[in-house]
């Protein structure tokens, strides 16, 4: 058993996906949906630099490096067990780094300070400090580029029964859904001129959000 009380959060996403990053997209793809929707709404025009947070197993990058195949893509990732998966899956064509999404710095990690295109996929419910690591994102946004966010959401327009065995489920991998991540990003447009919408998708199942920062064309920067 753990020790929460020592064990840090990098740790504790080695131990838990040692051996579940072997199998993990075959399973997640039935049930983290909004995915490619996010990918197909980052909207990345040739010459722009797309960042992924917690990219995982690199599912996700696979997937926008496909659609977008004139964009320099980046991903980082708190679990050395997940990023050991990405470079499998991706090779060479996105550079990856082993960073907290709280504290990253893109010019240390990619030579890097600014980004087009930042997405996080059901990262923030596996974050403990959320709020910390939306506002590290924001701050690495180029002058009009977008931040996206997809995430479970409250459950509210599906039967009571699904939340409680949902949240009980998603409790057992150290996720907790951010039902207030409209109020934060909100917070984070009030205080930087940024502007914010909001979307829950499939009944409240899930959410996506866009932060997109003040100031010109971020596409490509």
């Amino acid at each position: 058993m753990l020790d929460f009380g020592t064990t840090t959060h990098a740790e504790l996403m080695d131990r838990t996906y040692r051996h579940q990053r072997l199998f993990y997209d075959l399973t997640r793809k039935y049930y983290l949906l909004g995915r490619d929707r996010l990918i197909a709404e980052l909207d990345a025009k040739p010459g722009a630099h797309v960042l992924e947070i917690a990219c995982g197993t690199g599912r996700n990058l696979q997937l926008a490096i496909r659609r977008y195949p004139d964009t320099a893509f980046y991903g980082l990732d708190i679990s050395a067990e997940m990023l050991t998966t990405a470079r499998d899956t991706l090779g060479q064509s996105a550079n990856l780094a082993q960073a907290d999404a709280c504290t990253f710095d893109g010019m240390h990690l990619f030579r890097r300070a600014k980004f087009d295109r930042i997405f996080i996929s059901y990262g923030i419910s596996m974050i403990p400090d959320w709020h910390g690591a939306l506002e590290t994102a924001a701050a690495h946004l180029a002058p009009g580029g977008e931040l996206h966010v997809v995430d479970f959401h409250d459950q509210n327009g599906l039967p009571g029964w699904f939340k409680t065995a949902l949240y009980r489920w998603l409790d057992r991998f150290h996720v907790t859904p951010r039902t207030g991540l409209q109020t934060a990003l909100g917070q984070i447009a009030a205080g930087t001129g940024a502007t914010t919408r909001f979307r829950p998708l499939y009944r409240g199942y899930a959410q996506h959000a866009v932060l997109r920062a003040a100031g010109g064309h971020a596409n490509p920067s």
